[in-house]
């Protein structure tokens, strides 16, 4: 008999929802006066959604492996409150980068220590790649958390792509760097152009994701279109958005907030409820559309995947 083990974090199929309703929700919200907020821009937002080059990939179909045990955060709430510092250090950047990010035409470089350096455009890209939907947690080092219907594929997959050299110990993502297009590159106290890392193990996690869409449609701007990371049980600064340079390197990356604040911002960046921020306990989160404020989880709750990548290490400081 084939007894198969449920990870920890995954939903029961009988609180599933289903997909007819999942794809059919923001009609519910609007009948209902709850998706006011994203219906206000939403012509313009489903109008680039039908002329994005990769529009006919979307919805992909859902990866079951992945689940949740929570609801889902309705997408109109997601997408009004974003962390981008291109556009600005508040929290409702949205609209700035909706109308400021050109996302085409748009490459990625692959360079450092690999077979063969190259840029590819990103709409040759994806179409190389087999892209799916998974539902993640997502937990903010300001002790925040959301819950994201995330459409890409494995960073296994473009590692795979890149043919990255046995020695490459680490992979260095990097933002696009435009200050006539994104204003807040012309702070000059933030070390611009956004970077961040992985070692090559925790790249080739099967939870790490290259993220093109959410919520069944390409990927909004704010989100960080067109290409970003999700590495969800790690804080929400590690999943850089809008990458247009992949290096494969030996040595270990020096990221964006690392550079600013190295005491509070680490590389390593693993959640873990038990280790406060300098400033303020990591010990419980804020669940975004509701005024819920639960436990946080040691990974975020994706222990059972990724605790082994850390063995060996009690040295380093994992978790901030």
């Amino acid at each position: 008999m084939l007894i198969r083990s449920r990870p920890s974090w995954a939903l029961p199929e009988r609180l599933t929802t289903p997909e007819d309703v999942y794809m059919n929700r923001r009609q519910i919200l609007a009948g209902m006066g709850l998706g006011a907020g994203l219906l206000v821009s939403g012509g313009t937002v489903q109008a680039r959604a039908e002329g994005d080059p990769t529009a006919d990939l979307y919805p992909a179909k859902r990866n079951e492996a992945f689940k949740l045990d929570r609801a889902l955060t309705p997408e109109d709430v997601n997408a009004q409150y974003n962390n981008f510092y291109e556009f600005g250090g508040h929290k409702e950047i949205y609209k700035a980068a909706e109308s400021m990010l050109k996302t085409r035409p748009w490459t990625v470089t692959f360079d450092g220590m690999v077979e063969e350096e190259k840029t590819v455009d990103f709409d040759t890209l994806i179409r190389a790649m087999a892209i799916e939907e998974r539902l993640y947690r997502h937990r903010c080092v300001e002790a925040w958390s959301m819950t994201v219907p995330w459409t890409g594929f494995p960073l296994k997959a473009l590692l795979d792509y890149a043919r990255p050299l046995s020695s490459a110990t680490y992979v260095r993502f990097e933002t696009f760097m435009d200050p006539d297009m994104a204003p807040g590159q012309q702070q000059f106290f933030y070390p611009w152009p956004y970077v961040e890392g992985l070692t090559m193990a925790e790249a080739a996690n099967d939870l790490s994701f290259v993220v093109t869409g959410a919520y069944g449609k390409p990927l909004r701007s704010q989100f960080g279109a067109p290409i970003r990371l999700a590495t969800p049980w790690k804080y929400g600064f590690k999943s850089i958005k809008s990458i247009v340079k992949v290096t494969f390197t030996d040595e270990r990356p020096k990221s964006f907030w690392e550079q600013l604040q190295a005491q509070e911002y680490g590389f390593w960046a693993n959640v873990n409820p038990e280790v406060p921020h300098p400033r303020w306990s990591q010990a419980t989160e804020q669940v975004l559309g509701t005024r819920d404020r639960v436990p946080t989880l040691l990974f975020n709750g994706y222990a059972e995947q990724v605790a082994g990548l850390y063995k060996g290490l009690e040295d380093e400081a994992l978790y901030m």
